[in-house]
Formats: C-alpha cells, sequence, structure tokens
C-alpha cells in the first residue's frame, strides 16, 4: 500500500512539475506606451486623451497579457488630470503597470509629491511575474535626483528584488521613464539621461542578474540602444514626439529565448 501511494505521490508531483514548466514557457506579448502626457500643450488637452483613449482601442484587440506605462502620465499631477488618466486607463481589459515619470511625481520629488501619487495612483515601485520573465517596475526619478529617505530606500529595494528574481534564473524586464543613456553609455549627464555613475552601476546589475531590457520614455522620440545584450528602449508617445515619428506604442514579444518587440501606430485619423 505504501509503495503504491509513493508512486502515485511521484506521479503526481511530475505532472505537477511538468504542468508549471509548460506554463513558463508559454510565449506571451506585452505592450509598451510612453507618455500619455495629458495636457502636454494646454492647447491639445482632449487630443491627447482621445490617443490614449485609441491606444486602448488598439492594444484591447491586439489582447496582449498586460500594458506597461513608462512614465509622464499625465503634464500636470492633479486631481483633474489623474481622474481622466485612471479614467481611461479602466478601459484596458488586462492589466496595466503605471511607471512614474517627471511630471507625475516632480523633476525633484518631495515626501508631498510622492505621498499624492501613491495615494492617487499607487506604487511607484514594484515587481511582478508573467509566464516565467520577472518585470521590475522603478521610479527613477529617485535615481535622477537625490531624494531624502527615499532614493536610498528605492536603492536597497532594487538591489535586493533583482538579486532575487535573478537567482531565479527568470529573464528580467526593468522599467523606469529616464533612459540610462541617448547615445552612449559615456556620455555626459543631461535632461534626457542618468548620472553617469549610477548609469554604470545599473548596467552593471543589469549585466549580473539576466536583465533582458530596460523599457523607458521621457525622450519623446525613438532611442533603441543595445548593451551587451541588453535591450534599451524608449518608444514613441501618445502626446508629442519630437522626431516627427508616428503616434503609437511598441508590441513586445516574448519567449523563453527570445524577446522582440516593433512599432504599432495609432489608426491614421489620429495621427495628424
Amino acid at each position: 500500500m505504501n509503495y503504491r501511494f509513493q508512486n502515485y505521490l511521484l506521479l503526481a508531483l511530475l505532472v505537477f512539475v511538468v504542468s508549471c514548466t509548460g506554463k513558463k514557457q508559454q510565449p506571451f506579448s506585452f505592450v509598451q506606451l510612453t507618455d500619455t502626457q495629458l495636457g502636454f500643450y494646454a492647447e491639445g488637452y482632449e487630443q491627447d486623451v482621445e490617443k490614449f483613449k485609441q491606444a486602448v482601442t488598439q492594444i484591447n484587440a491586439l489582447n496582449p497579457d498586460f500594458v506597461v506605462i513608462c512614465g509622464d502620465l499625465v503634464n500636470m499631477a492633479n486631481d483633474s488630470s489623474f481622474s481622466d488618466f485612471k479614467g481611461v486607463m479602466a478601459g484596458f481589459t488586462m492589466p496595466c503597470y503605471v511607471a512614474a515619470g517627471n511630471h507625475d511625481v516632480g523633476n525633484t520629488p518631495t515626501s508631498a509629491s510622492l505621498s499624492y501619487y501613491r495615494e492617487t495612483i499607487g506604487k511607484d515601485y514594484f515587481e511582478f511575474e508573467n509566464k516565467g520573465y520577472s518585470f521590475i517596475v522603478t521610479n527613477s526619478q529617485l535615481w535622477k535626483a537625490n531624494v531624502e529617505d527615499e532614493s536610498d530606500k528605492h536603492d536597497l529595494w532594487f538591489k535586493e528584488t533583482l538579486k532575487e528574481q535573478g537567482l531565479k534564473k527568470q529573464p528580467v524586464v526593468v522599467i523606469g521613464h529616464y533612459p540610462l543613456y541617448t547615445k552612449t553609455p559615456e556620455e555626459e549627464e543631461a535632461y534626457f539621461n542618468f548620472p553617469l555613475d549610477k548609469r554604470q552601476e545599473l548596467l552593471t546589475l543589469f549585466q549580473q542578474n539576466n536583465v533582458r531590457a530596460y523599457l523607458s520614455g521621457h525622450t519623446h522620440q525613438l532611442t533603441i540602444n543595445q548593451y551587451d545584450n541588453i535591450q534599451l528602449v524608449s518608444s514613441e508617445t501618445t502626446s508629442v514626439n519630437f522626431d516627427k515619428r508616428p503616434f503609437g506604442f511598441r508590441l513586445w514579444q516574448a519567449t523563453p529565448d527570445t524577446l522582440t518587440q516593433r512599432f504599432v501606430p495609432l489608426d491614421a485619423e489620429l495621427a495628424q
């Protein structure tokens, strides 16, 4: 009786392991949306809302597993703009995860601006998993500016979380607002990138912990770099593109071995 029971347990365990492995190996897609930034130009507020709504409609039709928005949800953080943003975001038929941008919490965040964001939008840094991939959503403003009590706490959380996810031997995608750099890893610090020391520290951490990609926004133009097989992508926006690229978003396809992306433009009538 014990022998048969042991065999049953072994068989059940094998089925469980195979089932879990199968789930982890399923390919999936997700969307990178950047700088919805409602009200970038005062006269274009309603247009920004409509373009965001159109993106929601098109993304729902594509039916990815989830959406990530890489910061600057609104241009001016207040009850009205955040309410409008959340109203449109509620139209997604899949989970939507958002990162904080400089327009959401300030170029140099304060305890008040961070509290307001957390109470109104939600957590400003967190992690989640999907089908064998780890996703780490950061508050890149706390890397760009040194905020008392907050930057050190965020830094410690990120390093511990990245190490924990790296130990799982899963591919990792990091999400923020600021790009690490725009052209070269050695470029000087400017408005559109990180301080050089922090940038080098992050790139080393990425290399050591199986990071496959870092997704960002902020530049309002397409910026794609490759650093030691790590994709660094700041996508087109739905608000204003300085490089005159079409409005739209990036559709990512993930498998255990590959991570690829392509641009999806908004419908033509909204791209004028």
